[in-house]
């Protein structure tokens, strides 16, 4: 995207909100070569080759998103040149054109937005909001709808101390230097971030929970930040659990902030990918398909790869350097 456009063509910008189910996907980033994993960006690319551009289309990803994780809204920039004499797509078009050649049924484009040629969606966002959600009172994984999994954390206890917990998040709060909520691999030349928002709060019963299933109980967490390290949320989110379980307790969480030590007995612990939604990707200027002001999301980035299962309530440890390259 960086030459201009061919003599006689015109060249035309979007910023295009995508939303995805994360399951079936090694994140959101496109894997290139020969491999069989792929991403979200693949389908979304190959959906865009039908727009029959002069030169080929290229989703510049605002937010990355790891192997599992969800997304409500994404976004990305793209540009489309067309031949002399063709006008650009409108926005409309545009989004229909791509919903109508994606190839994934669990990938859908929201909306599209003509934006300026030096527009990039990673850089100009100003905020991201991701959401993580938690089941309690499921001691066996065949206990929670087949809807649910795979869109939460189901934890084995029937109660969280969700006080305790947003006391904890208190903590979170401000500018801080959050390396000790920071996994390797991160690209970041600072771990210094201002998070916006830190809560947790109870989440309307699922309309998949049948009566007899009354124990199942739903939270959610969500916090909001211009931009994130890379897993930083899932690792707040496990140590905010660790609180709401009596693990730890939240004058500790402070200490765990303060000590900016990545590889701590507590702080290692990542929350599962599969019950983590990036929320909202906005920017100044703009509005999105909620008619809410526009900012931007991001989760840094990191590994490609699956984790693989292990530790008990699927929490894990980190255990590996992850490759450049994927995110949260």
């Amino acid at each position: 995207m960086g030459s201009g456009p061919a003599a006689g063509t015109v060249r035309a910008r979007y910023l295009v909100y995508f939303q995805y189910v994360g399951t079936d996907f090694n994140g959101v980033a496109a894997v290139r070569g020969a491999q069989r994993a792929v991403g979200v960006q693949n389908y979304l690319e190959e959906a865009a080759e039908r727009l029959k551009s002069v030169v080929p289309v290229k989703f510049v990803i605002s937010s990355r998103t790891d192997a599992g994780v969800h997304a409500l809204s994404n976004a990305a920039h793209l540009d489309v040149q067309r031949r002399s004499g063709q006008p650009p797509f409108s926005p409309e078009v545009l989004t229909q054109a791509l919903n109508t050649h994606l190839k994934h049924p669990a990938i859908r484009v929201l909306q599209a937005f003509r934006v300026h040629s030096d527009f990039h969606a990673r850089y100009a966002a100003t905020s991201r909001t991701y959401l993580y959600r938690l089941a309690t009172g499921c001691p066996r994984p065949d206990q929670l709808s087949v809807f649910e999994r795979n869109r939460c954390w189901a934890l084995r206890a029937d109660y969280l101390d969700v006080a305790a917990m947003q006391e904890a998040a208190q903590h979170l709060l401000g500018t801080h230097d959050f390396s000790a909520f920071q996994s390797a691999g991160s690209p970041s030349t600072s771990s210094v971030r201002t998070l916006r928002r830190a809560s947790v709060s109870p989440d309307p019963a699922s309309p998949f929970v049948l009566p007899q299933e009354s124990r199942l109980r739903f939270w959610t967490l969500e916090f909001e930040s211009q931009s994130f390290l890379y897993r930083q949320v899932r690792r707040m989110t496990a140590i905010l659990v660790a609180v709401g379980l009596g693990a730890l307790t939240p004058t500790e969480v402070k200490v765990i902030l303060e000590s900016r030590d990545p590889l701590g007995r507590h702080q290692t612990r990542v929350a599962p990918a599969h019950g983590l939604f990036l929320k909202s990707v906005l920017y100044g200027g703009l509005r999105d398909r909620a008619g809410n002001p526009s900012c931007a999301q991001q989760e840094s980035q990191g590994p490609e790869g699956r984790e693989a299962p292990g530790q008990p309530e699927d929490l894990r440890r980190e255990t590996r350097d992850p490759k450049a390259g994927g995110l949260e």
